[in-house]
């Protein structure tokens, strides 16, 4: 799970989400493991990001059971069971703070779930040869 997780961490790094935070929530909830929010600056950014993700995950074979928000774009909810993907507006994020809400859940880096920009101008460089 944590593999799938990071692989949405890496999409929405692509797309240039920002604020990027995981939280372990799996000792304090039975619904899911992991919340991953990130925040994108317009609604076809945000969109974007979700697209990115969801395209990446298919490609192992994993699909969301749950996408809400997606047409308003403010707070785009992409549920995988294991981990729920909260892509923010700025303004929403500020208003609904689930970091303070989910405060009692474990913060991981993020930034240690994301493969350093060489690697994956390696990889994309390596498929295009291909």
């Amino acid at each position: 799970m944590i593999d799938a997780l990071k692989i949405a961490v890496n999409a929405a790094d692509d797309k240039k989400a920002y604020d990027l935070v995981v939280l372990d929530i799996s000792k304090i909830t039975s619904f899911t493991s992991y919340f991953f929010l990130c925040t994108g600056d317009s609604s076809r950014q945000m969109q974007a990001i979700a697209d990115e993700v969801e395209k990446k995950l298919k490609t192992f074979g994993i699909r969301p059971s749950h996408v809400e928000g997606y047409q308003n774009s403010e707070w785009i909810l992409m549920d995988y069971m294991d981990f729920v993907i909260h892509i923010f507006s700025k303004n929403a994020r500020a208003y609904y703070d689930l970091e303070r809400l989910w405060r009692d859940g474990k913060k991981l880096d993020a930034t240690l779930l994301i493969e350093q920009r060489e690697t994956k101008a390696a990889q994309r460089k390596a498929t295009k040869s291909i």
